[in-house]
């Protein structure tokens, strides 16, 4: 996809096939609906292939940091600018696209509001074609890069939560502070963090992850109910694990992030850490993040985050290796995948050893 305008029915498909891609995290659908329309109000963002830039333009990155179902969550479209403006007083340095870092039902259309008030694209690259938990998965392995320094800006909250924070450093400490802020602001923050090259975005990132988006929310609005779900499968190679009633279901918010259990009849089990982390079926693992694994309303096809799972609901589980996703070269670290296993209390990197698939 080359220079692209924008419009309504292409947002609409991002949102709903950035859901999908989202594996139980990366924001609500509502969310990203509404800052969709925003955005085609205010003006037509622009979407950019990466071969429309050259390999040394600066991108910086948008993102959404913190638990999607914090009860005090407050992040409005301004506070999004605001993030980028102060990104842009600290780093000082020109930058000449917006990418997001994840694919998600609010993060996909990450910096589209930004950039139709900045003049900028949005580039069809995302720091990782998939949702994911921790700020350096999407991070594009910037942790490795001696001497590197992290620039993040955070902006949320209301009333006497309000904050906006600037923090520099490494990428574990500045990841860390934006973490907390996002605590103290009411459990979200809007970001924009680490400006790096397209060169170093197209090596380390997801390029084409938002074009894949809306592709993937076309052929989801194109059906309905139980062939929406088939046809989605079909478009990404995935397969229908199950469908059936939700038994169980148990959800926190902890140090930020949303943490919880799903159980389907009684023998079906999942656990999130915002995204899917595992599927288990009396007790043997099925599918392991970064693997896609992603629930869908079993009568509508409406995807559904951990967060809106309800007891008692029909659900659809669908499943997608990491082999058939567009991933960041985060995704294959074993030191951010131990992350996970101290949180859920399951094994992740077992799953992953020697490029054995789940499955």
């Amino acid at each position: 996809m080359a220079k692209t305008y924008l419009d309504e029915r292409m947002m609409e498909f991002a949102v709903y096939g950035g859901a999908i891609l989202g594996g139980g995290g990366g924001g609500w659908i509502e969310d990203g609906l509404k800052l969709g329309r925003l955005a085609l109000e205010v003006g037509s963002p622009q979407l950019f292939s990466v071969d429309e830039l050259m390999e040394d333009d600066m991108v910086l990155t948008t993102s959404l940091v913190g638990a999607p179902a914090a009860k005090e969550k407050f992040v409005k479209p301004i506070h999004y600018v605001r993030a980028m403006e102060l990104m842009s007083d600290r780093v000082k340095k020109p930058i000449n696209g917006i990418i997001t870092n994840e694919n998600g039902a609010n993060t996909t259309v990450n910096g589209w509001f930004q950039a139709v008030v900045t003049g900028l694209p949005v580039v069809d690259l995302a720091c990782n074609g998939r949702a994911h938990p921790t700020s350096i998965m999407g991070a594009m392995n910037l942790h490795e890069r001696l001497g590197y320094v992290s620039h993040q800006a955070a902006v949320g909250g209301q009333a006497n939560r309000y904050t906006e924070v600037v923090v520099s450093g490494t990428i574990e400490q500045a990841s860390t502070l934006v973490r907390r802020v996002s605590i103290d602001a009411g459990g979200l923050v809007a970001v924009a963090r680490n400006p790096v090259t397209v060169g170093y975005a197209t090596a380390n990132g997801a390029p084409g992850a938002i074009s894949q988006a809306i592709e993937l929310g076309e052929t989801l609005l194109s059906h309905k109910g139980e062939s929406a779900i088939e046809a989605v499968c079909a478009k990404l190679g995935g397969t229908v694990i199950m469908s059936g009633v939700v038994t169980a279901f148990t959800l926190k918010t902890d140090g930020g992030f949303d943490v919880g259990h799903v159980t389907i009849e009684e023998h079906w089990e999942l656990t999130f850490w915002n995204e899917y982390m595992t599927l288990e079926h009396k007790g043997q693992r099925l599918a392991t993040f970064p693997d896609l694994i992603m629930t869908l309303d079993a009568n509508t096809a409406r995807p559904l985050v951990s967060a809106a799972i309800t007891k008692g609901q029909a659900v659809a589980i669908i499943y997608l290796p990491k082999s058939k996703l567009l991933l960041s070269t985060t995704m294959s670290r074993s030191d951010l995948l131990q992350s996970i296993e101290e949180v859920i209390g399951k094994p992740i990197n077992a799953y992953h050893s020697e490029g054995r698939s789940t499955r």
